[in-house]
């Protein structure tokens, strides 16, 4: 299993997510609390991006744990955005070991994430990935089931879907062609974060002008609230609704 998180509200420093609570995503790194189903430590990479006041989000994506590199730290420190979703990684067995295999996968104001596992991969997905166009196949930022699920939603916000309904339609076809994956999926335009649970955990923060999704809370405020498994919840800094997942 992975960690993730995004973060939407006034500007904040990337470190006050990152590196300062007590339970930040770089403690999440090597000392998760809540890995339920798999896993002990997120070690196989990471990613942070984050939205300028202008254009397209900025990634920073590294093969190597959180805690071993020393750049970030700094960038942290003096980089302020309304808008960061981050993600630390623990690789199913047999999945490559790369940058490009950390999310936020990105295509234009787009990013996205997934916290689990499709069961039977790559098996299990074939005829989900026949649906998509041979260059996106051909494309695909890396071979892992993460990847493929990012193409599989991005195919249906390029054929107009609302962000909501590509995230809720991804999820019930993979969930139907691959029963047991576990299927958090993270999902934002800088504005709004669509979000799933579907096998993890999932908690959500909100303040009068901000909302902060994460795959477990990283200090003990009161103010976090758990998201039931199964639900689909679409956030921005006015609004929070959770619903029912539905089965394809």
């Amino acid at each position: 299993m992975c960690r993730h998180l995004a973060y939407l509200g006034p500007p904040v420093l990337l470190g006050s997510l990152l590196f300062d609570p007590p339970y930040g995503l770089l403690r999440q790194s090597w000392a998760p609390r809540d890995m339920r189903g798999g896993g002990t430590i997120n070690a196989d990479g990471f990613g942070v991006a984050w939205y300028p006041d202008d254009g397209d989000p900025v990634r920073y994506r590294r093969a190597q744990p959180m805690w071993s590199d020393t750049t970030l730290p700094e960038l942290a420190a003096v980089t302020r955005a309304r808008a960061v979703l981050a993600a630390v990684r623990s690789a199913t067995v047999g999945m490559p070991l790369h940058e490009t295999a950390a999310a936020p996968f990105a295509e234009g104001r787009w990013l996205f994430s997934h916290n689990g596992v499709v069961r039977g991969w790559p098996d299990s997905l074939v005829p989900l990935a026949a649906g998509l166009p041979v260059r996106d196949l051909i494309t695909l930022d890396v071979p892992t089931d993460s990847a493929l699920l990012w193409a599989l939603v991005r195919h249906r916000l390029r054929a107009g879907a609302a962000p909501d309904e590509a995230v809720a339609d991804t999820v019930a076809a993979v969930a139907a062609a691959a029963p047991g994956s576990r299927l958090n999926l993270l999902l934002t335009d800088g504005t709004t974060v669509v979000a799933s649970t579907g096998g993890h955990a999932l908690s959500a923060r909100r303040g009068p002008d901000s909302v902060l999704l994460a795959s477990e809370p990283f200090d003990d405020d009161p103010a976090w609230q758990a998201v039931p498994d199964g639900r689909l919840v679409v956030a921005s800094t006015g609004r929070f609704d959770v619903r029912e997942l539905t089965a394809a």
